[in-house]
């Protein structure tokens, strides 16, 4: 009798650790599309995303590269003022959106340029995606809003 109860309980365990294994390997399968990662203009072109790869692009809105098109397509330039890279937008862009301000967008990349499915913009005067700080940062050309220099 104790061991079959032993034994019902090894049973028990491994079947908790297969269905757990197997929770985790569904849970990790459809995520896999789920999660964007940022790049900065400079890490898209030392490494380029494969192609239909859905990503975050984030940096500064380039002065005077925003080209408004027909209906609502918009395209312009973002750089992390190493990198540029050419954008294309249809919708509505959010309305603190503008040059010379942060961004991170959300899309692929089509024959050399990053067409965006999302865009989002600061959100106050003195707000920066924390990514578009971090990469700036690491280029040594980021500014603290607050600094006179």
């Amino acid at each position: 009798m104790k061991g079959l109860k032993k034994q019902r309980r090894v049973q028990i365990i491994v079947l908790a650790f297969v269905a757990l294994a197997a929770s985790t390997g569904l849970i990790g399968y459809a995520m896999k599309d789920g999660i964007n990662f940022f790049r900065s203009p400079t890490q898209v072109v030392e490494d380029p995303p494969r192609v239909g790869e859905v990503f975050r692009i984030g940096g500064l809105v380039e002065e005077g590269s925003i080209v408004r098109g027909q209906s609502e397509t918009v395209s312009f330039r973002v750089t992390d003022t190493n990198q540029t890279i050419p954008v294309r937008f249809t919708g509505i862009l959010p309305d603190l959106f503008s040059e010379g301000q942060g961004m991170v967008g959300t899309g692929s990349m089509e024959d050399g340029t990053f067409v965006a499915t999302e865009i989002l913009a600061k959100h106050d005067e003195t707000y920066m995606p924390k990514e578009v700080i971090e990469a700036l940062k690491e280029q040594g050309v980021y500014q603290d809003a607050g600094s006179d220099s």
